[in-house]
């Protein structure tokens, strides 16, 4: 198993690309802690996985939130013993619609939760990851970080600061063996995708599956091998990457 005797945290895990994470990393024996704000779909996901045969555990938390970091490490280690891997996939955006039309209150929350949800991983879990001589971050940023759509540029602004800091991490941790790299999924098919098209109509999918050169949108399961790679020992000498997960879409 290629994550045995690892633990891990997925954040944003009670549906989408965090519950295809969760699930993966627990098949090939990784100790899963999966985070949301959704309760009932988070403790589904950690009982499906446990059910299953697996290793999981979940505690309500908002990513945004310094306090709700200390209690997500704190839980994580008295539940399985350390943390070896974090995966930052809890992400929220505004609706699709003119830059002018977002509201404050909008744009502050995609940015505490795409941007500054990373400073907070990393305040709390890079002292643990010292401690332990390595540990991973992969961060699931966008390919709106690097080829924006209209309608989404708030939303795009954020997943460009996130992969920026993303490879900023990776130069300064690597002398503590802390390996931080990116996946940038295209457009999925998960809960958030109406608010990327604006509504979500077969003519609106057929028009954002046209710019996909596969012809598909993501799949959770995309995104998690991509993560399971690069959490993987096998990535061992791989930090600061961007790994495009979009079906051609920034070629």
């Amino acid at each position: 198993m290629r994550l045995e005797n690892k633990i891990a945290i997925v954040t944003g895990g009670a549906q989408g690309f965090g519950e295809g994470i969760a699930r993966r990393f627990a098949e090939e024996g990784c100790k899963v802690v999966v985070t949301d704000l959704n309760a009932e779909g988070g403790e589904r996901v950690a009982e499906e996985i446990s059910a299953a045969g697996g290793k999981a555990a979940f505690i309500r938390s908002d990513v945004s939130q310094d306090r709700d970091w200390a209690a997500l490490l704190e839980f994580c280690v008295d539940t399985f013993g350390g943390l070896q891997i974090v995966i930052n996939n809890a992400g929220t955006t505004h609706r699709n619609q003119s830059l002018l039309t977002v509201t404050e209150q909008e744009f502050d929350r995609v940015f505490a939760v795409n941007v500054k949800s990373l400073y907070h991983s990393a305040k709390h879990c890079v002292p643990v990851f010292r401690q332990h001589g390595g540990g991973v971050f992969v961060n699931i940023a966008s390919t709106a970080g690097v080829r924006p759509r209209p309608g989404l540029v708030w939303y795009n602004g954020s997943k460009g600061a996130a992969i920026v800091a993303s490879r900023a991490m990776a130069v300064e941790l690597a002398p503590d063996k802390i390996r931080v790299n990116v996946v940038n999924p295209v457009a999925g098919d998960t809960p958030l995708l109406g608010m990327f098209m604006g509504s979500d109509t077969p003519e609106m999918r057929a028009k954002f599956i046209s710019t996909i050169p596969l012809g598909r949108l993501s799949k959770p399961l995309d995104v998690a091998n991509a993560c399971l790679y690069l959490a993987s020992d096998e990535a061992d000498f791989i930090t600061g990457a961007c790994l495009e997960v979009d079906g051609g879409r920034c070629v």
